[in-house]
């Protein structure tokens, strides 16, 4: 036979390395999970579990996408990698603070009113009470003229009761963590709260002559299974603040188990209201849980103001026996 006839075997196609398919793999999994997410905060949903949950931890998604770039880079995934950038850019967009009323408050613009009186609200989750102690210490130093605690049972409130003697209260000093209190410097009438699992007690103080609502906030925490009446909760402070928005000025202040990252909490702001922590720079300031170090965690406690006051500043302290950390924040009343 010809040599010339016989066939020529056709070479066989470059296959990537098993290193740079594991890398792809990997990226492209990481990616579909966190697009999943980031696309429901760009949708303004929470979903279900577990979407929820990973969103209280949005900036946090930023490590897990940086991977995947590095990921993709290694595969030589053009493609990848720009998908990759992408889901970075749009975490990193939502990192700013959420104030849907900004500049256009009418508190905020100058002009906008004299002040009638300035006021320190206190803010804690006393863990079924084992750090009333603590809060006794942190509220004499401070001195605030409204303290809302969450998870005050009777224990709690009789010993805030005899170690600080506020002349005002609306409690529902219910077992382990339904329990709730709103003590006051100032004359307040108990009113009805909203309905809810854990107590959230409602109030109407009076505030250099002034009617202001008060409402501490404690909704169910967005546990597997829990998302819904969570939702609901929210939902229904919601509700709250549009009913009474134009009533009175109004604080509403506790743990409120959730982020700016979750929809319904912005539907709660979208309704009138100001995150003090948010406007005075510190939105991403974390309050939960005590057991990771700062800047880890998430911020699920705040202090909430309809367009009345001018939030002045907020501070986060440190309480042992608690896994929240308490918020101080001072607040202008502002009339005219």
């Amino acid at each position: 036979m010809d040599a010339e006839a016989v066939p020529r075997a056709e070479p066989l196609p470059d296959r990537p390395p098993l290193r740079r398919l594991v890398a792809a793999w990997g990226a492209g999994l990481v990616l579909a999970g966190l697009t999943v997410i980031v696309g429901c905060r760009a949708l303004d949903v929470d979903a279900t579990t577990p979407v929820p949950q990973l969103l209280a931890f949005l900036p946090w998604l930023l490590v897990p996408g940086a991977l995947a770039l590095g990921a993709a880079a290694l595969a030589r995934w053009r493609g990848g990698a720009v998908w990759a950038a992408a889901v970075l850019v749009v975490t990193a967009w939502f990192l700013q603070p959420y104030d849907p009323a900004g500049s256009s408050a009418p508190s905020a613009r100058a002009g906008g009113g004299r002040e009638a009186a300035r006021i320190t609200v206190l803010t804690s989750n006393v863990l079924f009470g084992k750090a009333t102690s603590e809060l006794i210490e942190a509220v004499r130093r401070e001195r605030p003229d409204l303290v809302f605690v969450q998870e005050c049972d009777a224990g709690c409130l009789g010993a805030l009761r005899a170690g600080l003697a506020y002349p005002y209260e609306s409690a529902v000093p219910s077992p382990g963590s339904h329990g709730s209190a709103i003590l006051s410097r100032h004359p307040l009438v108990r009113e009805a709260g909203i309905s809810s699992r854990l107590e959230m007690p409602g109030a109407l103080a009076t505030i250099a002559g002034r009617k202001v609502r008060l409402q501490l906030a404690h909704p169910v925490p967005p546990v597997p299974g829990g998302v819904g009446v969570w939702r609901r909760e929210l939902g229904a402070m919601r509700d709250f603040v549009v009913r009474h928005r134009s009533s009175a000025p109004l604080v509403v202040a506790g743990d409120f188990n959730a982020s700016q990252d979750h929809a319904a909490f912005r539907a709660l702001l979208d309704a009138g209201l100001r995150d003090a922590a948010a406007v005075t720079g510190r939105a991403r300031t974390p309050s939960w849980p005590t057991s990771v170090s700062a800047p880890l965690g998430t911020q699920i406690d705040h202090v909430l103001a309809s367009p009345a006051f001018v939030p002045r500043s907020a501070r986060f302290l440190e309480l042992s026996g608690t896994d929240h950390r308490a918020l101080v924040v001072e607040l202008s009343l502002v009339v005219g």
